[in-house]
């Protein structure tokens, strides 16, 4: 059954604002995409009332659900300070006028602390690990599946969350095109392949669409897919960040306690000079490094075993070393990589008892190891 525009409209007039306008009036809806039972929107708003709206927020996906055909809702809450505007004044006394109070008035709790403070755990998940890097283009997304997978390997339960949301991977990664369903508490049901629980923004839309998200959207976004996806029992979620150290990075670190990270780089200088810059975002909000992984490392000829350092070779031990966090190997460029991975057969589970497949899971050993206590612990 097709879910149109005028549908979500007509059941987002039920919602009231904070000051009890139907949402539809209160002139803060985005364009609304509705399109095989998906619908997506964001509510927008100044940075001042957020709070206040975020029970809206809740409300108006809600009501969508309820419109026949709808499989899944995403409503982001977009909050944004206006250029030059002076901090909400104090709610005034009320006069004993009826009606809802203004929305500044919705003042957050005080002494909240660090933004640290709204971790929690994800029910059933023992560990949660980011795979970063500073740049796109260095293999990161390749990198964090093959992970995921040799940890699988190990005889650990694991799922992979696609969490770039400008450019999810892990659909042709891994050769899914299903949606996901949902359970009876309306929590997405992650799909699975490869003995993984697997979920990426990437299921949700249509490959070829543009995501042009601002960073609200972003945070929003990947909150949903943390915390409104059915995980289940897992040893280690494994999380593969959008390249950069903006929201994304900061939502997934203020949400869970991540357990590590793993940073993957080229050998290359530019490479490596983002690579410092996303370790020490890590550092900074105290997420520990597990490593980093030196990708493209070389190309050895399939032909004559001739090896070339293209990008340069040893630059990410070099830099481990230096910033004393372990060094967790180098993979190679190689054609098998690249085909198995755009096939959707990656190279760990295509391959398994091939030289890749090992590297990969001597990688993998590393990171179980440092995981051990919080693993046995679960």
């Amino acid at each position: 059954m097709s879910v149109t525009q005028q549908q979500v409209l007509d059941s987002l007039t039920k919602v009231k604002s904070p000051r009890g306008v139907a949402l539809t009036h209160a002139n803060v809806l985005s364009a609304i995409s509705a399109s095989d039972g998906k619908v997506f929107f964001s509510i927008n708003v100044d940075a001042a009332e957020a709070r206040a709206w975020e029970s809206v927020r809740a409300e108006a996906e809600a009501a969508v659900r309820t419109i026949p055909g709808v499989t899944t809702v995403m409503v982001a809450l977009t909050a944004e300070r206006k250029p030059g505007a002076a901090p909400p004044p104090p709610p005034q006394p009320s006069r004993g006028s009826p009606g809802v109070q203004p929305v500044h008035a919705h003042k957050p709790p005080q002494g909240g602390g660090s933004p640290m403070a709204r971790q929690s755990e994800i029910p059933g998940v023992a560990a949660v690990i980011a795979v970063a890097s500073g740049k796109g283009g260095v293999g990161k997304s390749t990198t964090a599946l093959n992970l995921a997978l040799g940890l699988r390997d190990l005889g650990l339960k694991v799922g992979l969350l696609d969490a770039d949301i400008y450019g999810p991977s892990v659909p042709r990664l891994t050769g899914l095109r299903d949606k996901p369903e949902l359970n009876g508490e309306r929590k997405m049901i992650p799909l699975r392949r490869f003995g993984l629980a697997i979920m990426s923004i990437g299921f949700l839309v249509e490959e070829e669409t543009a995501m042009i998200w601002r960073g609200p959207m972003v945070m929003s976004a990947v909150t949903q897919m943390l915390r409104d996806v059915e995980w289940g029992k897992l040893d280690v979620l494994v999380v593969d960040m959008p390249p950069g150290t903006g929201d994304a990075q900061l939502t997934l670190a203020q949400n869970v306690p991540l357990k590590g990270a793993v940073i993957v780089s080229t050998p290359q200088d530019l490479s490596l000079i983002d690579a410092r810059r996303g370790l020490a975002m890590f550092k900074k909000v105290n997420v520990p490094v597990l490593g980093i992984v030196e990708n493209m490392s070389y190309f050895q000829c399939p032909h004559c075993g001739t090896r070339s350092d293209i990008f340069g070779h040893g630059g990410a031990r070099h830099e481990a070393e230096k910033l004393g966090v372990p060094f967790l190997g180098e993979i190679p460029l190689h054609m098998a990589i690249r085909a198995t991975s755009d096939a959707g057969n990656p190279v760990v589970d295509s391959e398994p008892d091939g030289p890749h497949a090992a590297i990969y899971r001597a990688i993998a050993g590393q990171v179980r190891d440092q995981l051990k206590g919080v693993i046995a612990a679960a």
